[in-house]
């Protein structure tokens, strides 16, 4: 099947090449009200990676001119962090058809220029703690500066995803960031708060994981 051709099979082939490499490689404020951005786009079964692409570039671009300006406006003393997600945002997990994936390469450009302007990067994510360090290291392989990875241990596999990414920013706040910035490609990445602004990547109706 051609790079182009997305179906749900793919990301389910990707999730399980990572799952299957995790053994073979070395482990290496207070809430504000969100605004949200995101993009509308075709119906998933339209979607092939061009387009996908196209939606995430479209995002993305709303998203830089405010991170510059943020960034640039940065008060004495300030410990400034993006989260993101990883899945379908930091990487192309159903794009990706080898380990290490892919970055998406949208993304990778904000998270590049925000964390050459001392911006910290931490990533959230509904993956299991059993591929935590296959997962860091496929982020670093792929540029993204991991001051932070946040991943579900046992417990937190039997509860919400919403509330479990929320406590997890909540968590970045109480090491003294300020979270400038989310984003992801579900409403479970953007809910619930505690960012000054969440930046919504496509999912096309839930069926990109």
């Amino acid at each position: 099947m051609s790079r182009g051709t997305w179906t749900r099979r793919i990301g389910m082939t990707a999730v399980a090449t990572v799952a299957v490499t995790a053994m073979a490689v070395p482990a290496g404020a207070q809430a504000a009200t969100a605004t949200s951005t995101s993009v509308s786009a075709a119906a998933a079964e339209d979607v092939d990676y061009a387009t996908w692409q196209r939606d995430c570039q479209a995002v993305m671009d709303q998203a830089m001119p405010y991170l510059k300006q943020r960034i640039a406006t940065t008060k004495p003393g300030e410990k400034q962090a993006i989260v993101l997600d990883i899945d379908n945002t930091a990487l192309e997990t159903d794009f990706g058809f080898s380990y290490p994936q892919p970055a998406n390469q949208p993304v990778l450009e904000v998270a590049e220029y925000a964390q050459a302007h001392g911006v910290d990067l931490f990533f959230v994510t509904a993956r299991p703690g059993i591929i935590y360090a296959p997962t860091e290291y496929n982020l670093e392989h792929q540029g993204y500066d991991v001051s932070g990875l946040y991943v579900r241990n046992f417990l937190d596999l039997f509860k919400n995803v919403a509330a479990y990414k929320t406590a997890q920013r909540v968590d970045i706040e109480n090491k003294g960031y300020t979270i400038i910035a989310n984003i992801g490609n579900s409403a479970t990445d953007l809910s619930g708060g505690h960012a000054e602004k969440t930046y919504k990547l496509p999912d096309y109706d839930g069926q990109l994981s």
